[in-house]
């Protein structure tokens, strides 16, 4: 079973944390929600608390197929050991994920120059050396982003798809009642 590590900060955005790893659980991916804060529990952006499954110095030396980094704050940009993680699975052409405000730490890791990427509209500058992509979802390479809260469902599908194939990811978008976008 493939494994993602998802990671939470103080101020994350929950439907853009709770969303993916629902989507991601049920096409039978092992996710881990791991915090970075210190502490199981982090508090979201609207002051929803989730208890993660994982501490990051737990985690950070394991071998994972994704990381996903959702979005709400640029806090997850001073985490310089996320910055480490990010940059080597980039060396590796590991698949990594980012919505909303996220895709500003593949800015500050440096691993979007010449990619096609998407963030939230006003974070459009910490998408360093990067092509601002003109799609909710842009996938480029093994980096895959996406614009914010409303678009949650379709980032997640795309990342099940980039790990388990179009079938699974066609197979819970029907559950979900949503299109799959390719």
């Amino acid at each position: 079973m493939a494994k993602v590590a998802l990671f939470l900060i103080e101020g994350f955005e929950e439907t853009e944390a709770l969303t993916t790893v629902d989507i991601l659980r049920r096409g039978e991916l092992n996710v881990t929600t791991t915090s970075l804060t210190g502490d199981l529990t982090v508090k979201g952006k609207h002051g929803v608390q989730v208890v993660s499954d994982a501490l990051f110095d737990d985690v950070k030396g394991k071998n994972f197929d994704m990381l996903v980094i959702p979005g709400g704050t640029t806090a997850y940009m001073d985490h310089e050991g996320l910055l480490e993680l990010v940059r080597r699975y980039d060396a590796e052409k590991k698949p990594l994920g980012a919505i909303c405000a996220a895709p500003a730490v593949f800015g500050k890791a440096g691993i979007l120059k010449g990619r096609r990427a998407v963030c939230y509209p006003s974070m459009e500058s910490y998408l360093t050396d990067a092509v601002v992509g003109t799609e909710n979802v842009e996938t480029d390479g093994h980096i895959t982003t996406a614009k914010g809260p409303a678009i949650t469902p379709f980032f997640a599908l795309r990342l099940l798809k980039v790990l388990k194939g179009e079938e699974t990811a066609k197979s819970v978008a029907g559950d979900f009642l949503i299109p799959l976008i390719s």
